[in-house]
Parts: C-alpha cells; sequence; structure tokens
C-alpha cells in the first residue's frame, strides 16, 4: 500500500504494470479503488494546504507529551 501511495502521488503518476499486479494479486478491484481514492484525496489535501500555507498542528508532539517513557 506504501508503494501505491508513493507511486500514486508522484508528479507524474508511476503505477507501474508489476506493482498493479501484486495489489490485483492481494486486493479485490472494489478494495483498490477505495484505496486509491482515500490516498489521492490526501495528496489532494496535503497539496491544498500548500497553497493557503496551513502547516501542522503538531498533534503527534502532544501525545507524545502523554506517553509513557519507555525504556531503550
Amino acid at each position: 500500500m506504501l508503494e501505491l501511495a508513493d507511486a500514486i502521488t508522484a508528479t507524474p503518476a508511476r503505477v507501474s504494470d508489476d506493482l498493479r499486479r501484486r495489489l490485483q494479486q492481494r486486493f479485490s478491484t472494489p478494495e483498490l479503488v477505495e484505496l486509491a481514492a482515500a490516498i489521492a484525496w490526501e495528496n489532494y489535501r496535503a497539496r491544498s494546504n500548500r497553497v493557503f500555507g496551513f502547516g501542522s498542528e503538531n498533534f503527534y508532539k502532544e501525545a507524545e507529551k502523554h506517553e509513557p517513557s519507555v525504556a531503550r
């Protein structure tokens, strides 16, 4: 799925025949349609945000404050 996201969001999109074949072995056509639509929508939102200069809300940093420390 991540490889598909990279391929779809590249400019121009570069979904290879090999990637398409591997995805069709794992996902049904309706699943692939939904997955591609979700990826395209998030790409659209990310690119639109750049037009208006919207940045991160830093939610991940706030969440890190509330996570228990993990010994490393």
